[in-house]
């Protein structure tokens, strides 16, 4: 077996226009492709992620809750890979978005933080 990158990560949201806001006009991800499944009710919004990764955001009718933050069973976060987590931080607070404090990685001594989505999962900013 040879792995050769993360293709991409899927996440469904509980108020798609909002969800679809945030990571396009917020986060400023490409819109790849959009769909509509009139059959499930759903949609499926393909966004670019730099280095050929995506993410896959759906909407789905009544999906249930994420149990817990942060350590409930299944993805914990996305992390983003940022070169100046100030200004990713700086950039995110201005959006009314609340951020946790910078921290240190005690093992690669790397700078991130964490905040969240529309739905409250989180997602990680490292720098490097």
């Amino acid at each position: 077996m040879n792995i050769l990158r993360l293709h991409h990560v899927a996440i469904i949201a509980a108020d798609y226009p909002r969800s679809r806001q945030f990571y396009t006009q917020v986060l400023g991800l490409r819109v790849v492709s959009e769909l509509y499944r009139a059959e499930r009710d759903s949609y499926k919004l393909d966004l670019a992620l730099p280095g050929g990764g995506q993410i896959e955001l759906f909407s789905f009718p009544n999906p249930p809750p994420r149990p817990s933050r942060p350590e409930a069973c299944g993805l914990r976060h996305l992390a983003l890979a940022v070169a100046d987590i100030e200004a990713a931080v700086h950039f995110i607070e201005r959006q009314g978005i609340p951020v946790e404090p910078i921290r240190i990685d005690e093992l690669t001594g790397k700078r991130y933080t964490f905040f969240a989505d529309p739905d409250g999962l989180p997602i990680e900013f490292y720098e490097g």
